[in-house]
């Protein structure tokens, strides 16, 4: 008989969970990943679209038609490509796509892709066919991988909201011409695809449709102004830094916050070009009237109340004096919104990620807890038992090998079925979750998380074990119930 035995995991997943383990997060919580204490703040600084103005999904499907028409129209791409609609939830942020390979697929930490998340048109790829590609490995070398604002020479990384409609966009168009056994030139097809997407948002048809029915568009507008409006009275300066036009900008300000939104701000900038805006000297500001028509006078001060376009941060800092870590800006977008602000000019940085709030209510389901308790549990035992080698526990082992890949992809298929979660690949952070804890002091699902703290509150980011510590914080979390079963072997989980 072997020393191994299988038990089933149903009986074992009430003793594993405490009482009242479920919904431990609050999807309206600020996270931490640096200490920082909003008493030393004095100057709020804001991103406009996905921070202050946060939008509904519905304008996904209507940039992903409109780019798909102007590749048939413009580009000239086969009609057929107008039978296919946007696939809600098919992307997921922070994916990689590697432009000669056509592969979209999803990349941690430590440049490794996780397998079964790597895609070709709408189809996975076999994970033996990305470990060939990839030359007998699933790990991507640094010098394909991302430069500091998400472009590599091969690789490039999906990270803003607007480009969940650019990449099913893409997936679908190569599916088109895999199904149709059509030719086409890896390069030229990903440059179509991102000029089409570009001129949805260049020529200001997503600005109109914004425009014309802001309520469908426009989520949180009301808590936005009391945001606002609260860090005013506290005395707190405000400023705005954005790429888009100011008729743009008024029109939804107006909305949310009401027509003496201008009042609330010390400084306004649009079409800020960022992130050249952070890096680039060259370009001087310029003032704009009431009307938005363009100034020509040479700006010596940035005054409260007027529209400034253009500029550049070293010119900003210089007027304005508004250094280091008074200072706390708010984006979406990890490279062109926080990278260089926190890592090149020292102001503190907290990112929106609006997807937070779905991924925190998937985690806080009794069924991701149950899944992810077994998990750990099977993880421990496998690392405890794999010295038994005689044939039965081989077997036993491998079985549990099978259960723990099998809750590992039910795990990712709660978040998407095709990429899982935007922060984990099986076990690592993401590609995407390194950069948010490199480049973000704080992050939340949307401004308004801020109306749940005290305006001199300090945030403290919880203290996560490293590796090392683990073995020692899981017995100090298990103290007194070491008589659960397997908990004795979940201690030494990595």
């Amino acid at each position: 008989v072997g020393v191994l035995s299988v038990t089933s995991p149903l009986s074992l997943l009430s003793d594993l969970l405490p009482p009242g383990v479920c919904n431990l997060l609050n999807p309206a919580a600020i996270y931490a990943n640096n200490e920082i204490s909003l008493a030393d703040v004095e100057i709020y600084g804001f991103d406009y679209d996905y921070t202050l103005a946060q939008y509904s999904n519905l304008l996904h499907s209507m940039i992903f038609n409109t780019a798909r028409d102007i590749l048939i129209e413009q580009f000239k791409y086969p009609e057929r490509l107008g039978k296919y609609d946007y696939i809600p939830g098919f992307a997921i942020r922070g994916l990689h796509y590697d432009v000669q390979k056509s592969l979209l697929m999803k990349i941690d930490a430590f440049h490794y892709v996780q397998l079964g998340t790597a895609y070709r048109g709408l189809k996975p790829v076999p994970d033996e066919e990305v470990i060939e590609l990839y030359g007998g490995t699933q790990h991507i070398p640094l010098y394909q991988m991302s430069d500091f604002y998400g472009k590599g020479p091969s690789l490039k990384q999906f990270m803003d909201i607007f480009s969940l409609p650019e990449m099913t966009l893409l997936s679908s168009v190569i599916d088109y011409f895999i199904n149709h056994g059509i030719e086409f030139d890896q390069v030229h097809l990903y440059k179509d695809i991102s000029d089409a997407i570009r001129d949805v948002h260049v020529k200001g048809v997503m600005y109109k449709w914004i425009e014309k029915d802001m309520e469908r568009y426009i989520l949180h507008g009301d808590e936005i102004y009391a945001v606002l409006n609260r860090l005013v009275n506290h005395k707190k300066k405000l400023f705005l830094i954005t790429n888009s036009p100011f008729s743009f900008v008024d029109k939804g300000m107006k909305h949310m916050v009401g027509k003496n939104w201008r009042d609330l701000f010390d400084m306004v900038i649009v079409q800020a070009d960022k992130p050249n805006f952070f890096t680039d000297r060259r370009k001087p500001f310029r003032k704009l009237d009431d009307k938005g028509s363009l100034q020509w006078d040479k700006i010596n001060q940035l005054e409260k109340g007027k529209i400034y376009k253009e500029g550049n941060l070293f010119d900003f800092l210089r007027l304005t004096g508004w250094r280091g870590s008074k200072v706390l800006y708010f984006g979406d977008h990890l490279y062109s919104d926080l990278a260089d602000l926190m890592l090149r000019h020292g102001w503190r940085t907290g990112a929106i990620v609006p997807e937070l709030e779905t991924e925190i209510r998937i985690i806080n389901t009794e069924q991701y807890m149950h899944s992810l308790t077994w998990q750990q549990a099977l993880t421990g035992l496998l690392e405890r038992m794999q010295m038994y080698q005689d044939a039965e526990s081989k077997q036993v082992l491998l079985e549990w090998m099978k259960e723990r890949q099998e809750i590992r992809s039910l795990t990712k298929n709660l978040f998407n079925p095709q990429f899982g979660s935007i922060f984990r690949t099986f076990h690592n952070p993401t590609y995407f979750s390194r950069r948010l804890v490199r480049f973000s002091d704080i992050y939340m699902a949307s401004i308004s998380c801020l109306l749940n703290y005290d305006v001199n509150f300090t945030f403290y980011p919880r203290r996560t074990p490293l590796q090392h510590e683990a073995p020692l914080w899981m017995d100090q979390l298990c103290t007194g119930c070491m008589k659960t079963p397997f908990l004795e072997e979940m201690v030494h989980i990595r």
